[in-house]
């Protein structure tokens, strides 16, 4: 949980070369941060102000919490989706660290539709606002997972250390600790819960196939994409299928 922890979030755990070891044999240490991180990010839905205010200190306070690690990697994919050119120049771009208009384009885009998600929570009260937040973030990583466990990595890098050490039986145990996630649900929100949940594995998948096709394989700045990617969509799910249901 250590090297769990100090990979996902800016919490200074400390850790050593051992935890990080143990954290890339060990996929459902991915969606148990999630839960840590979707509990405080979304414990600012209990203040007593405005929904544009809440929006900002959710953004704020994720942000915060966990760098812009991930949201580097969205940028990226940006920029590879927007590149012309073969696999191995969409490798390249994914390694340079420079942001193109593809990266900009995507990673603002993805950070209007987090904010737009969150603002729709706006009257269906802090619990319920929290639950789709914690569904969302561990769905988000259990995409991750999905990726890291069933990938193949398309390069020497950060990534291939995860994705090159896990294998799709890593997977299910990742599954089984989500569960909680979607448990107890209050009021009818299971449905909203299952869904919200579910979302971060179907960009998971999206994005693995598209890895696979294009480049070969995955790397770290998919992972971070899919993690990014899958929250953002997933507060938009949940808040939907609550409505509708």
């Amino acid at each position: 949980m250590r090297g769990a922890i100090g990979f996902l979030t800016r919490i200074p755990v400390g850790g050593t070369e051992a935890d990080w070891a143990a954290f890339r044999r060990r996929a459902y240490s991915l969606p148990l941060v999630g839960f840590l991180i979707g509990g405080l990010a979304g414990s600012v839905f209990f203040l007593p102000v405005q929904p544009p205010t809440l929006v900002a200190a959710y953004l704020v306070g994720l942000y915060l919490l966990t760098g812009v690690t991930h949201a580097d990697g969205l940028a990226d994919l940006g920029d590879a989706l927007a590149v012309h050119g073969d696999a191995d120049r969409k490798r390249e771009v994914l390694k340079d660290s420079a942001t193109g208009v593809g990266g900009t384009l995507l990673l603002g885009v993805t950070l209007f539709v987090v904010a737009l998600g969150a603002l729709s929570f706006a009257g269906i009260g802090p619990w319920r606002a929290l639950r789709l937040v914690v569904a969302a973030e561990v769905g988000a990583k259990l995409g991750m997972a999905l990726v890291a466990c069933y990938g193949r990595p398309a390069h020497e890098g950060l990534g291939s250390q995860l994705v090159g050490e896990l294998t799709h039986r890593s997977f299910a145990p990742a599954v089984v600790v989500s569960l909680p996630a979607i448990a107890a649900a209050p009021n009818g929100l299971a449905p909203a819960l299952v869904a919200t949940l579910a979302t971060g594995p179907a960009v998971g998948l999206a994005v693995l196939t598209w890895g696979h096709r294009t480049l070969g394989g995955v790397s770290g700045d998919l992972l971070g994409a899919t993690n990014e990617i899958g929250r953002a969509l997933a507060l938009h799910v949940g808040v939907s299928v609550w409505i509708l249901t």
